[in-house]
């Protein structure tokens, strides 16, 4: 194939990629909404608006069983807005989806200016284009670390409120007062949502599905349980920190442990990539072939393919859950 054929289906895959995302994005359930509830309780409106509300529901129940095959991914791409929130991203999901498409222009302009071969164009571009996503998850992984590690602070002085004669209600407040970010903002959330007339076992869940956290949620789980049948929460509380500390000590003695195989794994990723580019800069005719002849596609695509294979089963032997 042509590699500026090539180039050019790349580019419009990633155009309609991002156009997919945006329409995912971009909630239109809100108006259509409204519009049923005035259809429903107005009098006034013509027959002909009734008449297509109905047509509406008719051709939406007959489609019902092709969108259940895609209803998965569908739920998947409406969750974006959750994970902006989950890594308490400065900036909103248009303006994501703008930097993302000014990152792929902007590899797709250096990657020419620097005189590339045409099929590493494409390549250029999709991995401008991934670097805004690398770090919104990033900065997502970083403050769920952060949250980790306070959390078990967090229940203890939660504990010693109540024993102290403080509600939870007011636990939750003196966490707020007295704890750093991500803690004190996921819990003054949950504080607020209380002060609202939410259920506080509500608003503890609606907590946990912004930071999806196995201590956690043992948290959770108690309150609802003390809730329901009674018992000494601030002895649960001080167990569960206590459980908490611990095995973030084995946690960090694995990673120690894990250390050389991490490294391994980072070097072996980035030694074929290094070699390419060197070579490249060295004797780029030679480079060349890779992607003039059939042969050298092929060898490219195996190569890629090995190591996505080698990335995983190095993640899988150094991943180790406690």
């Amino acid at each position: 194939m042509d590699p500026v054929l090539i180039s050019i289906v790349a580019f419009v895959g990633v155009v309609a990629f991002v156009g997919a995302i945006v329409f995912t994005i971009r909630d239109f359930s809100s108006t259509t909404a409204e519009h049923r509830l005035a259809v429903m309780t107005s009098n006034d409106l013509p027959e002909s608006e009734t008449t297509s509300l109905v047509k509406a529901e008719l051709i939406g129940k007959g489609l019902a069983a092709v969108g259940a095959k895609f209803s998965g991914v569908t739920q998947r791409l409406s969750n974006i807005q959750n994970l902006f929130e989950q890594a308490d991203s400065p900036i909103t999901a248009d303006t994501f989806l703008l930097i993302t498409a000014g990152m792929g222009i902007l590899g797709a302009v250096v990657s020419w200016i620097a005189k590339s071969p045409t099929p590493l164009i494409p390549v250029a571009v999709l991995l401008s284009a991934t670097l805004p996503a690398i770090w919104l998850f990033l900065r997502r992984r970083a403050r769920f670390k952060r949250f980790a590690f306070l959390l078990p602070d967090a229940l203890e002085l939660v504990a010693r409120a109540l024993r102290s004669g403080h509600s939870l209600n007011s636990g939750l407040h003196i966490v707020v007062q007295e704890m750093p970010a991500p803690i004190s903002t996921e819990f003054g959330i949950a504080y607020e949502e209380q002060n609202l007339g939410v259920p506080i076992e509500s608003a503890l869940k609606n907590m946990l599905k912004r930071m999806p956290n196995l201590d956690l949620q043992f948290f959770v789980t108690a309150v609802t349980i003390q809730r329901q049948s009674g018992g000494d929460l601030a002895e649960i509380l001080e167990k569960i920190g206590h459980i908490i500390r611990e095995r973030f000590k084995i946690l960090g003695q694995v990673k120690a442990l894990t250390g050389e195989g991490r490294i391994s794994g980072i070097v072996l990723m980035a030694l074929p990539i290094g070699l390419f580019v060197a070579t490249y800069q060295l004797n780029p005719e030679y480079v060349k072939l890779l992607f003039t002849d059939e042969l050298g596609r092929k060898m490219i695509a195996v190569a890629v393919t090995m190591q996505f294979v080698g990335a995983i089963v190095i993640k899988k032997i150094i991943d180790i859950k406690v």
